[in-house]
């Protein structure tokens, strides 16, 4: 039996390191894409072939209010203030109206890529938003 299309804004990202530190606003860059190698063959002239190399998975990032004493804005500062990089692992999980997780992304060996800092702007009426770009070796996906 299929379910209707989830919906996109019940999600939680848990870094394991870090159990208490879950909260996102939004997550991009979940995507994986097969890097192609063109080879053409001799005397063939009308077209040539497409061969599949390798994959590659796009950085991810993810979004937020920004939260003072975050356990992962420590772990990305250590990275970026004293190159000290340590690999983690984190499930996104995409959640159903009764809280439970109806899928998952498991991302293996996450480091820190950059973090910043929305705008300050006194004509403004908004939340500071801090963002976080990771880079990883690849992930899984968990139907559950």
């Amino acid at each position: 039996m299929f379910e209707y299309p989830p919906v996109g804004f019940h999600f939680i990202a848990s870094f394991e390191p870090f159990p208490d530190d879950f909260r996102f606003q939004e997550i991009s860059g979940l995507d994986v894409e097969m890097e192609m190698e063109t080879f053409t063959e001799g005397g063939q002239n009308r077209f040539s072939w497409q061969l599949p190399k390798r994959t590659r998975y796009s950085d991810i990032t993810l979004k937020r209010g920004l939260l003072i004493g975050s356990e992962i804005i420590s772990w990305c500062k250590d990275a970026m203030e004293n190159f000290v990089f340590r690999p983690v692992n984190i499930n996104i999980q995409l959640l159903n109206e009764k809280h439970e997780s109806i899928q998952i992304w498991y991302v293996v060996n996450a480091i820190p890529k950059k973090w910043s800092v929305s705008n300050f702007n006194a004509q403004e009426n908004s939340i500071v938003i801090e963002s976080i770009t990771l880079s990883y070796r690849f992930f899984n996906i968990i139907k559950i």
